[in-house]
């Protein structure tokens, strides 16, 4: 008897049954493969062909070679066809159970990356947005260009209009026209 009332006593086992770990990769790997193997019709083909095999030889073959009576329906065949649809169908549930979670996963997965990609587009429009804000108060290429064209037009036409000037003061001054050795712009004409 145990010590303590409270607690209770602990049992000896003397047989032990070894201890399958039937949430293994191994087992999921079997069942999958097994699941996909019944899903094709070659599966369907080599039952076929075993089912006929096994009616012709209970039927036809000599009496003492039989081994399913056709007298009785063909009891061992429906016991193995029995047999093997009742494994067959906890064999497809755990692979679908897998092919779930897998999905599950997956479908967490492209939640994530769709989260992501969202916040990444907003990113880059509230980006896209504020560069076309600052554009709009920053003078481009093509706008510098403008306005140094129209500076350089309006500089030829100060100029044309000084020479225009200059060209008149000469023709009502000819005198003021002709360089003297002594000034600055005849030593600027002798270096030509």
């Amino acid at each position: 008897m145990a010590d303590r009332l409270d607690t209770p006593r602990e049992r000896k086992r003397r047989f032990r049954l070894p201890r399958i770990n039937l949430q293994s990769e191994g087992v999921g790997r079997v069942s999958e493969s097994f699941a996909r193997f019944q899903g094709t019709p070659q599966f369907l083909v080599y039952l076929t062909v075993f089912v006929i095999i096994w009616l012709g030889w209970n039927s036809w073959a000599p009496e003492a070679w039989r081994f399913d009576s056709s007298a009785l329906g063909f009891t061992a065949l429906t016991l193995m066809l029995s047999l093997q649809a009742s494994y067959a169908s906890p064999l497809i549930l755990l692979a679908q159970n897998r092919q779930d979670d897998r999905d599950r996963v997956s479908a967490e997965q492209d939640r994530r990356r769709a989260a992501k990609n969202h916040a990444e587009i907003e990113y880059l429009t509230r980006e896209i947005a504020s560069l076309r804000l600052s554009m709009s108060e920053v003078a481009t290429r093509d706008f510098v260009r403008g306005e140094l064209r129209d500076l350089l037009d309006e500089l030829r036409a100060e100029e044309y209009q000084k020479a225009r000037r200059d060209l008149e003061e000469n023709k009502h001054h000819p005198e003021q026209g002709k360089y003297k050795l002594g000034d600055n712009n005849s030593s600027s004409i002798s270096n030509f």
